[in-house]
């Protein structure tokens, strides 16, 4: 069975971020990296991405950023429109990291959850 290709949606700047980075090369896997505060998403390629999670878009939504707050990105009435909308417009609302495959997508936290694309 091979590895699948991965995708890391990546902020250097956060230690999960880095440790699930750490933890791929440690399986002698080398993501494709997207620092996505350098070079942010478009609202076509989250919404490609929230197909593939297992919760759709809320999964991508940092909810610890105080942003998130502010927006009022926290209801239950949030529509998934709403949150890609907010994410393309402010990138760090983007949960991190993100481990993307052709199939399918994980928020890595904890960091191990990266190990279920594998």
């Amino acid at each position: 069975m091979t590895t699948p290709s991965i995708t890391l949606w990546h902020n250097p700047r956060c230690s999960t971020s880095r440790n699930t980075l750490a933890l791929l090369r440690e399986k002698g896997i080398e993501p494709h990296i997207i620092d996505y505060l350098k070079t942010p998403p478009s609202r076509a390629a989250l919404q490609a991405l929230a197909a593939k999670m297992p919760d759709g878009a809320a999964t991508l939504l940092r909810t610890k950023e105080p942003l998130c707050k502010e927006l009022d990105l926290t209801r239950s009435d949030v529509t998934e429109d709403a949150i890609l909308d907010a994410i393309a417009a402010h990138p760090i609302l983007l949960n991190r990291p993100i481990a993307e495959t052709d199939k399918s997508a994980r928020a890595c936290r904890p960091v191990e959850t990266v190990l279920e694309l594998l």
